[in-house]
């Protein structure tokens, strides 16, 4: 009977659930995700499928530990932080604010590609369209719930685009399976491959992207030990979306760059050039793939990826400042529509968005060692995530390992990073 009030005063919203995987998924999935495969893929062929493995195993492995501790001690990761030592939790709110200003920009420029590839539009037109639209969403009253919703139909979207062409592509199976035990080339320092590992996993769960879809669930109340399997739930649902778009999007990549086991160097040039001249790499593959539809429909592809990541980089980057003053607490949606409104403004001054997507995705993925560990440590404090809650040791080990591949990774890609902004 003791039990009975707890339990019925938990009854998380199976939308918000969902809205908040489908949050955090699309907020992966956008048009760095996207413009990253495409160009590892053109690079590195079937070898980079180890990498995209070890990628979505260290997110899932991440994202399960920052999602638990975030949710079951009713705080945000920067506060956590703060509690675990003061001043941390604004360095890590700079940080990773910073780099969601960096990946909106991109996002604003992504949605604009996909105009251009859809319907031809201008890309500085295409780019302030971008802007107004993640701004409407903010301006209405039920911003969070069409936010939940939106990002639940943008990741179907993208799900059935992407297979339809890997499909098409016919891609070499055959390659991705002698690709998937290819160590050698992995630990190849010639072949830089920790450059893409870390900037994959950047894309994947670095800076903002862990903590969208766990910020989400506070701000609906599902939180506490109580949620615990809620919130597990929902970080499967998410990663194993954002995995199965990077997974077909590497396959149908890998179609166009390969027939059988001979490769296709003209179409992988193409694809790369694409990213270094500012083009649109993942929509030359597309176009490769299946001509002028696949270009169209990969257009459609980006639109959404830009859309909902716009609104995730926004909401997440804002929700790790809210708390550092009143001030931006009592105006958070003021302050969204302003960080959306700058970052389109720096996309129509700046330009290419294509380099400083993959740039970001670096930036990102070196800031994941700092707050998975401080997740890590957070999650044994008993002052932190209370006295009824322990954290699985097994997660913890394996989010140590993760951040010690992370930290690894993002040493070693440092030179290709740097290369990156030459």
């Amino acid at each position: 009977m003791s039990n009975q009030p707890n339990t019925a005063a938990v009854k998380p919203s199976r939308s918000v659930l969902f809205g908040a995987a489908f949050l955090m998924a699309t907020s992966a999935i956008g048009p760095g995700f996207l413009t990253q495969t495409s160009t590892f893929t053109a690079q590195h062929g079937a070898a980079l499928a180890l990498v995209i493995v070890l990628a979505i195993v260290m997110d899932i492995t991440a994202q399960m530990n920052i999602w638990s501790v975030v949710t079951v001690s009713k705080m945000r990761a920067q506060d956590v932080a703060n509690k675990l030592l003061p001043g941390l939790g604004v360095i890590i709110a700079i940080l990773v604010a910073i780099g969601g200003l960096a990946f909106n920009v991109g996002n604003v420029g992504g949605v604009a590609l996909g105009f251009n590839a859809m319907i031809g539009l201008d890309q500085k037109v295409g780019a302030v369209v971008a802007g107004c639209l993640g701004i409407i969403i903010f301006i209405n009253k039920n911003a969070k719930t069409i936010m939940d919703k939106v990002a639940t139909i943008l990741a179907a979207i993208i799900l059935i685009t992407v297979l339809v062409v890997a499909i098409i592509s016919e891609p070499p199976l055959g390659e991705v399976g002698k690709g998937l035990v290819d160590f050698q080339y992995l630990l190849n320092p010639e072949t830089n491959m920790f450059t893409a590992l870390t900037t994959l996993l950047g894309g994947s769960c670095g800076g903002y992207i862990a903590f969208s879809g766990a910020h989400r669930l506070l701000d609906a109340g599902i939180s506490g030990p109580e949620n615990i399997g809620h919130v597990r739930k929902s970080v499967l649902q998410g990663c194993g979306t954002s995995g199965a778009v990077r997974i077909l999007l590497f396959l149908a990549v890998l179609g166009t760059c390969m027939s059988g086991t001979q490769w296709l160097a003209e179409n992988a040039k193409i694809i790369t050039d694409a990213a270094t001249n500012g083009g649109n790499p993942a929509a030359e593959a597309f176009r490769l793939a299946a001509g002028d539809l696949g270009y169209r429909l990969f257009g459609l592809c980006l639109f959404s990826a830009g859309v909902s990541s716009v609104v995730g980089a926004a909401y997440t980057s804002v929700s790790f400042l809210k708390t550092l003053h009143p001030f931006i607490a009592k105006y958070e949606r003021q302050f969204v529509v302003g960080f959306i409104a700058f970052s389109t403004l720096m996309m129509v001054i700046v330009g290419n968005a294509a380099a400083l997507l993959i740039i970001a995705g670096a930036f990102n993925g070196l800031i994941l060692p700092v707050t998975l560990g401080v997740m890590l440590f957070a999650g044994h404090k008993a002052s932190i995530v209370g006295s009824e809650y322990k954290h699985p040791m097994w997660l913890t080990i394996l989010g140590a390992i993760v951040v010690v591949i992370a930290l690894y990774s993002g040493v070693q890609a440092v030179p290709g990073i740097m290369a990156l902004f030459g």
